[in-house]
């Protein structure tokens, strides 16, 4: 019997008591349950991570507690040797509709600066290990936020997207601003972030948002398939490849080439550098070890 705390979104902590099995968590035997997501490993040998934002009566709308509930479910992934890439998804109707603004509704400008608020919302974008976000329906204000916070965006083909604070007096606080424009350029981003409209998973496509657009009914099963393929590679060169792509996003193209070099320079003080180009000489499939 496990026991865990679990974070309501109203800020209760609750105790809760579990003895059903499920694939092992990080030095322990038993699943964490939370309040908010359900988590998984997903794969046949459970080399994926899958995160669910479950407040199906709210469109998964994005409290304190969900965040944290993804922030500590993302530690013990990114603990876990056996997982090498993450999925998050929501359900048919939002992957999620927005910020919680009930819980926000009656912050100030003191208790705002005083909390740094939503600076732990930036976990998933610092985490080592790539994340997938599997988008369905409504990814709109923090949820396209989150999206973005991901490294790669499947979308299904009824999803829409968009920043509609401004029609609530306010502006993005979780990249909306700086990502959206970064990816799909100054005058679409302005558009949207002004406007507060939404844009539909084609024109995301189209736009540079996403990379992919399926059916609805297969779009979490893409993404966990793009992960497994993911996860079969160096874990170790995975981090670094991340990175080496991120610096292009953050940087000039002389820094960013630059960095890319050094990273690929120390490649090759890794074992896995040396196993895959061994069994491409040997025309073998490599067996990486993550060293």
């Amino acid at each position: 019997m496990a026991s865990y705390i679990a974070r309501t979104c109203s800020g209760i902590l609750r105790l809760n008591v579990t003895t059903r099995s499920g694939f092992p968590r990080y030095l322990s035997a038993e699943p964490k349950k939370y309040e908010n997501i359900l988590v998984e490993k997903k794969a046949n040998d459970g080399c994926v991570g899958f995160i669910q934002l479950n407040r199906p009566k709210a469109l998964n709308s994005l409290c304190d507690a969900l965040i944290r509930d993804v922030n500590d479910a993302l530690d013990d992934f990114e603990k876990d040797e056996k997982v090498g890439c993450i999925v998050i998804t929501g359900n048919e109707k939002a992957f999620a509709a927005g910020a919680d603004i009930k819980e926000m509704q009656n912050n100030t400008l003191v208790s705002c600066l005083r909390s740094n608020f939503l600076n732990h919302w930036s976990r998933v974008a610092n985490n080592k290990k790539p994340i997938i976000a599997a988008v369905n329906g409504f990814a709109l204000g923090g949820g396209c936020e989150l999206a973005m916070m991901c490294d790669i965006i499947y979308a299904g083909d009824t999803a829409q997207f968009g920043q509609p604070e401004i029609l609530l007096g306010t502006i993005p606080g979780a990249g909306g601003t700086q990502r959206l424009t970064r990816i799909v350029g100054k005058s679409l981003a302005m558009e949207l972030v002004l406007t507060g409209d939404r844009i539909n998973a084609q024109t995301a496509l189209a736009a540079g948002l996403v990379s992919k657009v399926v059916s609805k009914e297969s779009v979490v099963e893409e993404a966990i398939k793009t992960a497994e393929k993911i996860s079969k590679n160096s874990q170790l060169t995975v981090a670094l490849a991340k990175e080496a792509v991120n610096t292009a996003y953050e940087t000039t193209l002389a820094e960013g080439l630059h960095f890319e070099k050094k990273i690929f320079h120390s490649t090759f003080a890794t074992e896995d550098r040396k196993e895959g180009m061994t069994a491409f000489v040997e025309k073998r499939k490599a067996n990486f070890k993550n060293q």
